[in-house]
């Protein structure tokens, strides 16, 4: 008797997708505009810079400077946070992008950078420079 039993079952759980069959046809996709994919992916995509004269910005974009200085030897100094975003990845992953200028030239210009800095407050070393360049 359970054999019958179970096969009933499962033709009553899979009967709907034999009748059915097409899967496209059951779950049609969906076109969303701009807006509503900001909407959702709002908390999980990165998240705009409120404030880019916080000052643990400044310290995480100075950190960036001087891991970039340590690496390359290299002396640029950090002038101003100019924009950023903030994800919540294993951590805050910061993506700023920072006015510096080249000390070891004369009459060096103020030139905008790219950094990410991994913040992983649960560490003994909670910041990681993952990448700077010249944008």
């Amino acid at each position: 008797m359970r054999p019958n039993c179970l096969l009933l079952l499962s033709l009553f759980l899979f009967a709907p997708l034999l009748a059915f069959g097409d899967h496209a046809r059951m779950f049609p996709r969906r076109v969303i505009d701009d807006a509503e994919e900001e909407e959702l992916l709002s908390g999980m995509g990165p998240q705009r810079v409120n404030n880019i004269n916080d000052a643990h910005l400044k310290e995480i974009a100075e950190f960036a400077v001087s891991e970039f200085n340590k690496e390359s030897l290299k002396s640029l100094v950090f002038h101003k946070v100019v924009s950023g975003l903030v994800q919540l990845v294993a951590g805050d992953l910061y993506v700023l992008v920072i006015a510096v200028r080249d000390e070891s030239l004369p009459a060096s210009p103020i030139v905008n950078y790219q950094c990410r800095v991994n913040e992983r407050l649960w560490l003994d070393d909670p910041l990681k420079l993952i990448s700077f360049h010249q944008i």
